[in-house]
């Protein structure tokens, strides 16, 4: 949903005074509404969806889709049964898968279905006051000074084939902390733990650890980081979409899931095995953000 960002604003834009509302995991529309990309949300799994993949009866009648001005869906675009069914309750619903077929970066595709105005869509983020001061709280509670530069590290992801070996990280940045005197960082989500162990274990000292907080006060630590660096992973995506200065690792297949932000740098890794080129493009990378 955060690579849906910038086909959201453009939406916004073709309609200013209309509410742009998005079908979601609550959490993740929680966090999009807190940051300003969308208007409202709603949850995704109570709109009703499933009467529409069967073809009996009379057409069904999604309430909330029948009452939107227009309608674009990122769902069930293969199932005939389910685009067709989607067209009797909101004609004239943009359907389309929500991933190309890799020629453009997954962002760029969602952009084009919506037939964007002219425009620049891909600025960062505005993180809001209160979930600044949130996150600060977070990372204080964590043990920063509050005033030393901040190194987020992100060493988990959704599956362990985008998950860069822990020892990696720790070799990557071995005398980057130092030399630059900042203070390191590792974000654990709850399927992080693993990753986030071994890699304070690689490390020489003792980092400070931020415990899987909520979304939008991770997004306000985030917004105090002077650089990120993370796997392909939903966190690295948000530090990306609210401008921090991020290196984001990718396995070559995985590439067009680029985040937007020109604030990120993607690099491609092997991540099924840790090698020599890899450590050494990761640890140029990181002191290349870090100036």
């Amino acid at each position: 949903m955060l690579l849906a960002v910038p086909a959201l604003r453009a939406l916004k834009a073709a309609q200013p005074s209309a509410a742009v509302v998005l079908a979601a995991q609550p959490r993740i529309g929680s966090l999009l509404a807190a940051l300003g990309a969308i208007d409202a949300h709603r949850s995704f799994d109570a709109l009703g969806l499933e009467t529409l993949f069967v073809d009996e009866g009379r057409p069904a009648r999604v309430e909330a889709l029948a009452a939107a001005a227009r309608v674009v869906c990122w769902f069930g675009a293969r199932d005939p049964v389910f685009v067709n069914r989607l067209a009797q309750t909101a004609p004239g619903a943009i359907v389309a898968p929500p991933a190309g077929d890799g020629t453009v970066a997954v962002w760029e595709h969602l952009l084009q279905n919506v037939a964007a105005p002219a425009g620049d869509w891909c600025g960062a983020l505005s993180v809001p006051p209160a979930l600044r001061a949130d996150g600060h709280r977070a990372l204080r509670a964590a043990g920063w000074d509050g005033a030393t530069p901040l190194l987020m590290v992100h060493p988990g992801a959704g599956g362990p084939g985008k998950r860069w070996p822990a020892v990696g990280f720790a070799r990557a940045l071995d005398g980057v902390v130092e030399d630059r005197r900042l203070s390191f960082v590792i974000h654990a989500g709850p399927a992080d733990r693993d990753a986030a162990t071994a890699l304070a274990s690689a490390l020489d000292g003792t980092p400070l650890v931020l415990e899987d907080p909520p979304l939008p006060e991770l997004a306000g630590a985030l917004s105090h980081a002077a650089a990120y660096l993370g796997n392909d992973s939903g966190v690295s995506h948000l530090a990306a979409a609210v401008g921090v200065r991020s290196l984001i690792l990718f396995e070559s297949a995985k590439l067009a899931w680029r985040p937007w932000c020109v604030a990120a740098r993607p690099l491609v890794v092997t991540t099924s095995a840790l090698e020599a080129g890899d450590v050494a493009a990761v640890g140029a990378g990181a002191r290349a953000l870090l100036g």
